[in-house]
């Protein structure tokens, strides 16, 4: 199975930053939200499909069309960006709807990807961005579209490692250990410290490492 890991912070703590040194022939990026990067793109391209220009970058918050990319890409790292645009671009399409069974569908489409992410290849790794949120007790943890949804399914409890941003001093870095009121946890030998820098290509690396996987580059589509 793939090795799927989990990003929360707020905004502009440095997620989509993280992204900056991974290998783009290597990296498959879904946006929820169509949006520039935050750093010097070099080697990333959007799909263009009217003119038929392959990419690397996608943009949807539909999860039939998100698991389709993730199943059928051959890039062995995933990224998918603004995950809880996902939860509430549906939502917001689905507003008119009445009752309690919208909300059922929603978490059932996240709930599905979220289980493809974790089912791939086993030297794909999949890595999913999202904002947080405090819940009633003051816990920080994965930003969803309200109880209903959160009483239904625990995102965070699909996944063995989930990481948050943290930044002191205006540097970006991600916290590894749980705090106690939130939802951070890694297996305790994976990463050096405590707070690493907000790299998701040394991150990766370090999963590798931990799981064994071969980072031996082959041609992407």
């Amino acid at each position: 199975m793939s090795i799927a890991t989990i990003v929360l912070g707020e905004s502009g703590t440095g997620k989509t930053y993280s992204l900056r040194n991974l290998d783009p022939a290597q990296t498959l990026l879904i946006q929820a939200v169509r949006k520039p990067l935050p750093f010097r793109a070099t080697g990333w391209a959007r799909m263009d499909r009217e003119k038929k220009q392959p990419g690397n970058i996608f943009v949807s918050d539909f999860s039939a069309r998100i698991i389709n990319l993730m199943q059928k890409t051959s890039r062995k790292i995933i990224v998918l960006d603004d995950f809880q645009y996902v939860l509430a671009n549906e939502f917001m399409r689905r507003s008119n709807e009445r009752g309690f069974d919208k909300y059922t569908e929603i978490g059932r489409h996240a709930w599905d990807i979220l289980t493809v992410a974790n089912n791939l290849p086993d030297d794909v790794r999949v890595y999913i961005l999202a904002h947080t949120q405090n819940d009633d007790y003051g816990r920080v943890k994965m930003k969803t579209i309200g109880k209903l949804l959160d009483d239904k399914i625990t995102l965070e409890g699909l996944f063995t490692i989930v990481l948050r941003t943290v930044v002191t001093d205006r540097r970006f870095q991600f916290s590894t250990i749980n705090n106690g009121s939130d939802t951070v946890k890694a297996p305790p030998d994976m990463f050096p410290d405590q707070l690493i820098d907000n790299d998701l290509a040394a991150v990766d690396a370090c999963l590798c490492d931990y799981y064994g996987i071969s980072t031996t580059q082959a041609p992407a589509v």
